[in-house]
């Protein structure tokens, strides 16, 4: 069995070809990927060459993380319905070629766990389901508090601002350069830097991946403060001392979601408190692949773009 792929050869090197598939076992579920979302965090890493060494890290790989799809068929011990519209948050079943993250495919050979049932109603929408469980799990962390202030408006920053929005309390600051950009704040408000002077914020939420930020962040913090970094940074951080010492300010690192954040998610979703409206931009059929990871990469008006991998199996 084979799939049509987006490869990345090397950084800036990207194509589409066709790979083999792994064939499925007992517990996997083949899965037709519908729409797959490209990141502007870790994929932008990737494609550039700036993705620091981890296991697993190198070329040639497959990325994408944010699959659409329907099972197309199951296995015996698999316990999944044929036609079941899911989210999969991407696969290794492509032999030699590096699944990292392995969703930007037309078919898939997922583990069954990996393949998490969504709402019909989601449609392309439900690529943005690991966006919107990695929000809620940086707010969700035991003792974390709610964001005062965050730094981002692209989809993760909206996402943090409608979770904040959606469980009450006092709506956060999103902080965001790109005029542009300021637009579609939902119940919050998107405000140039330049134009706040507070600097009691008890809580900071940044998700621009900029490792260079820090020393502002700490300057708007109340004393016993906390910065939460919730983006990806390829760069070192570093941020100097004495101030950060004289609030003493607390930083945590939010990590990867899990499917109990996932979960978390989609109950909000169905209940009406969190919606996905208004963040995918732009959509590319999956043939356009290279012109795609482009323009995600490099057009500030591109908020979220999609490949639509209908028919390209």
């Amino acid at each position: 069995m084979e799939t049509l792929a987006v490869l990345l050869e090397e950084p800036k090197a990207l194509r589409l070809g066709r790979v083999e598939l792994t064939p499925p076992g007992d517990d996997d579920v083949v899965v037709d990927v519908e729409w797959s979302g490209i990141s502007t965090g870790t994929e932008r890493q990737l494609w550039a060459g700036r993705m620091p060494q981890f296991p697993g890290m190198g070329y040639p790989l497959i990325p994408g993380y944010e699959s659409v799809g329907r099972v197309v068929s199951a296995g015996k011990q698999a316990g999944r319905r044929v036609g079941e519209r899911v989210f999969v948050p991407g696969a290794k079943c492509f032999g030699p070629i590096r699944g990292l993250f392995g969703g930007a495919a037309g078919r898939l050979v997922v583990p069954q766990q990996r393949a998490h049932s969504i709402d019909e109603t989601l449609a392309e929408r439900g690529v943005l389901m690991a966006l919107a469980a990695t929000a809620y799990h940086a707010l969700a962390a035991p003792g974390a508090r709610r964001p005062d202030l965050i730094i981002g408006h692209g989809v993760l920053g909206r996402l943090l601002a409608r979770l904040a929005c959606a469980d009450g309390g006092a709506p956060p600051v999103v902080w965001e350069t790109d005029a542009g950009r300021r637009a579609g704040a939902q119940g919050y408000r998107a405000i140039d830097p330049a134009e706040d002077s507070c600097r009691s914020y008890a809580s900071i939420y940044d998700v621009s991946g900029d490792a260079g930020l820090l020393d502002t962040l700490i300057s708007r913090l109340t004393p016993g403060g906390e910065i939460v970094l919730a983006g990806f940074y390829a760069a070192p951080i570093t941020f100097a001392f004495p101030p950060a010492f004289m609030r003493e300010a607390r930083l945590r690192i939010a990590a990867e979601w899990t499917p109990p954040d996932l979960d978390a998610v989609r109950t909000r979703i169905a209940d009406g408190r969190l919606s996905l409206d208004g963040l995918i931009t732009h959509v590319e059929a999956a043939p356009r692949a290279p012109d795609a990871y482009r323009t995600a990469f490099t057009d500030p008006d591109c908020l979220k773009m999609i490949l639509d991998w209908r028919g390209q199996q």
